[in-house]
Order: structure tokens, then sequence, then C-alpha cells
């Protein structure tokens, strides 16, 4: 185990915490109120991140291991202490409480203790919904495009934070792909911006829900959430920004390039972009009748399915209320979440896809045993190893999930509750149904309910074996 490594990196991390903390310190001080909670979270950040960023390792040399190590260790401790201003300040005086809404925040999931976000100072509602813009494409994928990193180790620690099966490079140097991810998606997050302010938002809301959306988090400046401004501009403007975030990032990069072929050519872009349709006619038909027509239904069902797949978490409507079928389409989405290498949450569709595709390749196989067929994803087969890999992961996301609701109800809470709040932290979603349905929040649970969706939702975010390595201590041992 490469300890110095490991350990230096988390001191750039804690760095990098650090100099984001500054952004809602200055909105504090832009809105006339004290900045001592970011100082007073800043300083041993920078004590802290310092000391540990001096620990020079003897060589760079980074296994997988390692990599899962760093990112898992990283998220924690940027947790730990990204709660604190929040108690610093009183706008969350329990630290348990604090500790949920922070991962909330930096794993874009949206689920909230809060009953009236409203009553946050203003710097402490930035960091909350700056959190998801931090957390959506990763705080290393962040530190690689920003600080100078050598050679192709750091691609271990890419493929631990980025989502999806695989992660390969855009370009040959790591540095570079990290730079243009981020440029990628800094340029959506403006430009949605812009697009937020010629709606009517003010320049703080339009920026922090520019930032939401970016991470496909789903915290808002409103208790109603998006429902509070009550304009079909704004919410169409949000719905088509949570779809273009759900797509896989190296599409927009394919259209930079000009390559329109290659984006044609994606498989999983059109079964995401079919299954959007589909399911927004399903539930506008299904709905029509008790919004007052298939065109309000069109548009509640095009908001509602975007921020569920896109696993963004905002809301327009109280979903809970409409007929079974909308509910339950809407539950089947929550599974599969948007395209991997995107800042959505969920099993990830190219999984879902592999998953599909293997389940009628051992069917055939079972058919005609001497028959060998490869299975085919993105036009290039698809590795057994990969393939496995998928099955597992899937094994583990269902098990956890199961394991999350049996805790949960000791609580005393109903199973549809408890079922959707664990799928909803385990996909990064937000809201579910029953007593966590758009209209709630998570505050009623207990702390320790709270401390293992909390654990839940890093595992989803960062796709459980970052996290389960770290708690694993065989792997401390040796190298």
């Amino acid at each position: 185990m490469n300890y110095r490594f490991v350990f230096n990196i988390q001191g750039k991390v804690l760095l990098a915490e650090a100099a984001l903390l500054l952004a809602p310190m200055a909105a504090a001080l832009v809105y006339h109120e004290s900045a001592l909670p970011f100082v007073y979270t800043i300083l041993p950040l920078l004590l802290l991140g310092g000391g540990l960023s001096l620990l020079k390792p003897k060589n760079t040399e980074l296994f997988a291991r390692e990599g899962f190590i760093c990112v898992g260790l990283a998220w924690i401790l940027m947790s730990l202490f990204g709660a604190l201003p929040f108690v610093l300040a009183g706008d969350i005086p329990r630290y348990v409480d604090a500790l949920f809404e922070i991962v909330s925040g930096l794993t874009t999931t949206g689920a909230s203790i809060l009953d009236n976000p409203e009553s946050l100072s203003r710097g402490g509602m930035f960091w909350r919904l700056f959190s998801h813009w931090i957390g959506g494409m990763g705080v290393l994928v962040f530190i690689a495009a920003v600080l100078p990193v050598s050679g192709d180790h750091y691609m271990q620690i890419m493929r631990a934070e980025v989502p999806g099966p695989t992660v390969s490079k855009l370009v040959p140097r790591v540095r570079k792909t990290a730079r243009i991810l981020y440029l990628i998606y800094l340029g959506l997050t403006v430009l949605e911006f812009i697009f937020l302010l010629c709606g009517g938002m003010s320049f703080y809301d339009a920026i922090l829900h520019a930032f939401a959306t970016a991470g496909t988090g789903g915290f808002s400046t409103r208790a109603a959430s998006i429902a509070a401004y009550d304009s079909v501009y704004i919410e169409m403007v949000i719905a088509t920004f949570m779809l273009l975030f759900g797509c896989n990032f190296n599409i927009f990069y394919f259209l930079l390039l000009g390559q329109f072929a290659a984006v044609f050519k994606s498989e999983e872009l059109r079964i995401y972009l079919g299954i959007v349709l589909a399911s927004v006619l399903l539930i506008a038909g299904n709905i029509a009748a008790a919004v007052g027509g298939f065109g309000r239904g069109l548009r509640y069902a095009y908001f509602q399915v975007m921020t569920v797949m896109s696993t963004c978490g905002f809301a327009t409507a109280d979903f809970d209320t409409w007929p079974a079928l909308s509910r339950w389409v809407l539950v089947l989405l929550m599974f599969g979440g948007g395209c991997a290498g995107s800042t959505a949450g969920g099993m990830k569709l190219s999984r879902v896809i592999i998953l599909v595709k293997s389940f009628f390749h051992e069917l055939r196989q079972q058919i005609m045993p001497s028959r060998v067929k490869r299975i085919w994803f993105e036009s290039k087969p698809v590795s057994d190893q990969t393939v496995k890999s998928v099955q597992v992961f899937f094994f583990a996301y269902m098990a956890i999930a199961g394991l999350v609701v049996l805790i949960l109800s000791f609580d005393g809470t109903d199973l549809l509750t408890n079922i959707t709040a664990s799928i909803a932290c385990m996909s990064n979603i937000g809201p579910g149904l029953g007593a966590v349905g758009p209209s709630c929040n998570f505050g009623f649970y207990s702390d320790l309910s709270k401390l293992v969706m909390s654990l839940e939702m890093l595992m989803g975010r960062l796709e459980i074996f970052p996290v389960m390595f770290l708690l694993s201590p065989s792997v401390w041992k040796g190298r």
C-alpha cells in the first residue's frame, strides 16, 4: 500500500475544499452575514491539508486498490468537514443532520432534512447548492484538471470516481481529459445560468439552480422547489438541462469535434432518449384527466421523468398523488438513472443494457449451447470481465438497498416509504414516495438511519466499491 501517496492526495483534496469554501464565504459577505463559520472550517482544512500534502511519496505508482481508497477516503473527509459551516452558522445545529445534508449535497442526492430551506443563511444556502456542482463531476477529477499530474497512475482515481462500468480517456493525457470534462461541465452550467436569468430568476437563484442542475442534485432555494416559480419557461429550461447532464459527456466532446456520426451511433444515447420519450407520453396520458388535459400532462410528465431519470430530484408536482401506473414508472426509472459518464446517479443505463443483453445471451446459450456469440454494446464486443463486474455490481446494489430498508424499518415507518427512501439514497435521486415524497423530507428518521443513509448515498455516488474497499481491513495490509 502506497500510504504516502494516498495521504498526499487527501491533503490536496482538503486544500481544494478549503479553496472551494471561499465561494460561499464570499456570498455571506456580499449579503452582510458573518464569514466566521467558513473561516473556522477553512483553517483546520488548511492545517491538515497542508500537513498531509507535504508527505511526498517515494514513488507515484498507484494500483486500483489505492485508487479506490483515495476516492473513498477523500469523499468521507470532505463530508465530515463540509458539515461544519452549517453547524457553526446555526443553520443546522445538529451535526448528524448537517452531515446528512452535506453528504446529500456532495453526492448530488438532494434528500433533505430541512422543512424550510428559506430559513438558511445566504452563505449556508450557497454552500448547500454549490456542493452539488462540486460532487457532480468529482473533486478528484477537478484536482486532476487544475494540478500537474504525471503518468497514467491518476487514471486509477478517475476510474474510481467517474460513474459507469468502464472509464476511458478522451485524449492520451489524463490531465487533458479531466480539463476537457470540466470545461464542458462549466460551459453547460454557464449556459443554463444565462437561460434562467432570461426567464426572470434572480442572479442568486439562477446560479444556484444551475449548480444544482449541473450536478443533477435537486436542492433548491425554495421549499416548493421549482414549482415555486410557476413558470413553464423555467421548468422547460431546467428539464432540458437535466436531460443534457444525464448524457455521457463524451457525446458533447464528439459534438465539439464535429463527429456527428459517433453521436448518432451511440446505442446508450438512443435508448436513453427512447425511454424518456416513451415514459413522458405514457405518464402524460395517464395523468391528463387529473391535471387538466394532455398538454399540461406533457408539461408535468417531462419535468418529473427528467428529474427522476437524471436523478436530479427537483419537483414541480407531488407525483406521490398521481395514479399508480405513473408512480411506478417513475420508481422503475429510479433504478436505471442516466448514462455512464454523466453526472446522473442510478445504476447507469449502460449497465442495465448489458444486464438485459446478458440475460437474453444466457437464454440463447441454454437453448443452443454449441452456439458461441458475444454480447455487443456500442458496436463493440463486451468482455466477459465487464459482464461479470456489471452482474456483481447489480447484486451488491440490490443487496445494500435491501439491507438499508431493513435498518430503516426499526424506525417504525411504512414499507413503501422505506423502500423508496433506500432506492432514492442509493440512486442519488432525493425524493421517494410516502413520507419521503416530493413535498416531504427525511428529517423524521433517527440518527442511526440518517448515518446509514449517508453511507448509502456515498456508496451510490462512488458506485459501491471505493467505500467497500475503505471499510475492508484486508485492503489496508500489504501491497
